[in-house]
């Protein structure tokens, strides 16, 4: 990760329009980057090592499968509610000064996790992960879009796509390890040093970017968006437990609407005197629009596979929590490797010679998963999740970096932060469809007699076609990105030879 950073060069030509004592800062600019680089890695990683060890955590506490699986949830209730904010929080802070606080909060979080005597203080030591991890994203996002010059974007953005990638491909397969041998408690004993000294070394070397505004914070906005978020997301995550949950997922998911309109009509308010909490004029942007939408149809899909594939593997072909994190590394890892190439082409080609050609893969790849059945091969799964992934890879890079682009930079940290809400919204809701829908079909096969294992498989193919269907819907919004790059801080394209 290192070695590529130091090789970005300094000598490459300026924006149009820069001085030259700007071109003279890029290395140190750039190097701000590893920091946040590393850090996001090591917080996102975290995020899904959990998935092996509900398990596990269901036994040591003592406690059911719904309540361990809020270990998940209430980390991407948290994430939905913190990221609206750090549009603003980033405006308002020095670069130095947001690194520190995301990074202690996460260390706090991850160390209470590690010494949790009881299931509530491990749940709520995963909210305080969430914190601290919710800030991070944006913050690397924001400031690549800051320091970096647009004609360079592509192959940045391609090598942090390298460390993001491969953090949630490595997460199972860690967690999968750690539990084959040690405590649970280890997954956060072993992540904590490694935070805490990214997070020492890089307050010494981080420098600031970007000018903070004065301003004080719209509380009622933030209430607005915990309960419209917030409510929304557990709603959706509360689907088909009707029967359990205290309030009807139905009612939350209405509430959250609600107070999400009252969150946008304020934020509408407060743009007029330019106070506001997140700053929706990022929408008037077309291409920052297409590519928001673009994004989160395109990560609905994605994490509907993310949650059918483990429990293909583990359900119908009795793989281990090992097994199945070991199997699906390699196509977040080649999606990885496949992140500098594609920012590298992206800097050439534009962003639809990616994207329409990697949208038509999501489509084949998700094609191919709605065939599989009981006997179906591994190696055509494995096959299936590798084409999915790379084809990602030829979506997500160009379109992060095409969209954040249009956008004038003062609106960076708020393009960011709505990404990220989005990106939640959009797991939670590609989520609770394609588990209602498997669940449906399955139910159905089985009062036609179908046997169980039959009917959960049918099921799946089902619930796999859903994917295959919005990822159609990537392919469709692929044609309306522009041709051409659009020239930083206006949305409006220029041809590629200016970027």
């Amino acid at each position: 990760m290192t070695t590529t950073c130091d090789t970005l060069p300094s000598e490459a030509p300026a924006a149009a329009g820069a001085a030259d004592d700007t071109t003279a800062d890029q290395p140190a600019g750039y190097g701000v980057l590893r920091w946040l680089v590393l850090a996001t890695f090591i917080v996102i990683l975290n995020e899904t090592i959990m998935i092996n060890a509900i398990p596990r955590l269901m036994g040591e506490f003592e406690v059911s499968a719904r309540s361990a699986q809020w270990l998940s949830t209430a980390f991407m209730l948290a994430m939905a509610t913190v990221i609206p904010v750090t549009g603003w929080f980033l405006q308002r802070v020095t670069t130095r000064a947001a690194f520190a606080t995301a990074m202690l909060v996460f260390c706090t979080g991850t160390l209470l996790a590690a010494l949790a005597p009881t299931f509530p203080v491990l749940l709520g030591a995963r909210v305080v992960q969430a914190a601290g991890t919710a800030v991070m994203m944006p913050l690397l996002m924001t400031t690549l879009m800051t320091v970096v010059p647009a004609h360079d974007r592509g192959r940045v953005m391609g090598n942090v796509t390298l460390a993001m990638s491969c953090a949630p491909a490595l997460g199972p397969a860690v967690s999968g390890v750690v539990l084959q041998w040690l405590s649970w408690r280890w997954m956060f004993g072993l992540v904590l040093p490694v935070a805490a000294a990214i997070t020492v070394v890089g307050l010494r070397r981080l420098t600031n970017h970007g000018e903070t505004q004065a301003g004080s914070i719209d509380w009622f906005s933030v209430a607005a968006a915990a309960f419209g978020f917030g409510g929304f997301v557990y709603g959706l995550s509360q689907l088909g437990a009707e029967s359990s949950a205290l309030v009807s997922p139905y009612a939350m998911i209405g509430v959250g609407l609600a107070a999400i309109a009252v969150f946008v009509v304020r934020q509408l308010v407060l743009q007029r005197s330019d106070r506001p909490l997140l700053d929706l004029r990022t929408l008037r942007h077309p291409t920052f629009a297409v590519s928001l939408a673009l994004m989160s149809v395109a990560f609905m899909a994605m994490l509907g596979s993310m949650i059918l594939l483990p429990l293909y593997l583990q359900d119908v072909r009795g793989l281990n929590a090992l097994q199945t994190g070991l199997l699906v590394m390699p196509g977040g890892l080649v999606m990885g490797v496949m992140g500098p190439s594609v920012g590298r082409w992206f800097d050439r080609l534009g962003s639809r010679p990616l994207v329409i050609p990697g949208s038509v893969g999501i489509v084949t790849a998700l094609a191919l998963l709605t065939t599989v059945g009981r006997t179906t091969p591994v190696a055509l799964v494995l096959v299936a999740h590798v084409l999915l992934m790379v084809s990602l890879a030829a979506v997500f890079t160009p379109v992060f970096t095409v969209g954040l682009g249009a956008l004038p930079p003062h609106l960076y940290s708020h393009g960011s932060s709505l990404l990220g809400t989005l990106q939640q919204v959009a797991a939670a809701v590609g989520t609770a469809v394609v588990v209602t829908v498997m669940s449906w079909r399955a139910a159905e096969l089985a009062q036609a007699g179908s046997d169980p294992m039959d009917a959960l498989v049918g099921g799946m193919q089902w619930a796999f076609g859903i994917g295959a269907v919005l990822a159609v819907g990537v392919l469709v919004l692929a044609f309306r990105l522009p041709r051409r790059t659009p020239a930083q801080g206006t949305g409006e394209p220029v041809p590629e030879a200016a970027a």
